[in-house]
């Protein structure tokens, strides 16, 4: 294992859902001195800022990354990469978008990191891997599967020191609810704050991997401050349909029309590698939250 002596880490997108949660793990556990946060505040909200002196917030977009003085000027032991479009049936139709941010706002952030002489730890997507093999069903599962080959050529070509952890359909506290970049726990709460039926994308039978954000940012943390030129995935182990997970909110149902992107089974490598390196177990259970969600937001 290599040594966490860590002074400085730029966490990327560390004022959004993800970026905020790690933020505050990294904090609580005092595993480094310094922690800069970059953040254009597309997805990211102030509000998900943490009051401590170890934190600097950031407003900038990576794409602009060499413009900004102040990061330029600090030296960093990790670079957390978060910052990125990350949502499927958008990336359709903001491509231009999703472009900009996961291929030249991720390239540029990986040459700062060479620069800086920085690990590069990456979020990467299972939805790389597509329904039943590498296939690209959306431009964003293409861009972040292009994405993982990049950073591995950067470690032939030019020395990068990386980690690629790979997210499977990430919720829990400061997720995003009511905006265009919801993802589908999101989306289920805040239909049902809101006496809506849930909309649930035909046929329903679509199979996920829903891991607590808890359970990433353990997994995240371990894979950047002890690992290095590996890739893991981070999963909880359980598979329920869309139609399950709606189910479990007792709410009414609205079935809608298939959506261009979807995946209809959820392909998860092995998770052997991340429980036998990392020690990574998911301590949380989708079943449990929404219960919990549920009987402190009482009808």
């Amino acid at each position: 294992m290599e040594k966490k002596n860590i002074k400085t880490i730029l966490i990327t997108g560390g004022a959004g859902f993800i970026g905020s949660n790690l933020v505050r793990a990294i904090i609580n556990r005092n595993l480094a001195r310094k922690i800069i946060v970059l953040d254009n505040y597309t997805s990211g909200s102030k509000k998900n800022h943490i009051n401590n002196k170890k934190v600097e917030y950031i407003k900038g977009d990576t794409k602009n990354i060499n413009k900004i003085r102040k990061i330029i000027k600090s030296n960093f032991d990790l670079i957390f990469h978060l910052a990125e479009f990350s949502r499927i049936v958008q990336s359709f139709q903001y491509f231009e978008d999703c472009w900009e941010s996961n291929m030249q706002g991720t390239k540029k952030v990986i040459e700062l990191a060479l620069e800086k002489k920085a690990k590069f730890v990456y979020s990467a997507s299972s939805s790389k891997f597509g329904n039943s093999k590498n296939e690209f069903l959306s431009p964003y599962a293409w861009t972040k599967s292009k994405n993982v080959e990049l950073i591995k050529c950067y470690r032939e070509w030019y020395g990068l020191e990386y980690v690629i952890a790979y997210f499977y359909n990430v919720y829990g506290p400061n997720q995003i609810r009511n905006h265009h970049m919801s993802a589908v726990i999101g989306i289920f709460e805040t239909q049902y704050l809101n006496n809506l039926p849930l909309t649930v994308v035909s046929p329903g039978n679509q199979k996920r991997d829903f891991t607590h954000v808890s359970d990433i940012v353990d997994g995240f943390i371990k894979a950047g401050f002890y690992k290095k030129n590996q890739e893991y995935q981070l999963a909880s182990g359980k598979l329920y349909t869309i139609l399950q997970v709606a189910k479990m909110f007792k709410s009414k149902i609205k079935m809608i029309p298939v959506r261009p992107g979807e995946r209809f089974s959820s392909k998860r490598d092995s998770l052997k590698k991340s429980k036998r390196e990392l020690n990574f177990k998911s301590k949380y259970n989708l079943k449990d939250y929404i219960e919990n969600f549920i009987n402190q937001n009482k009808k």
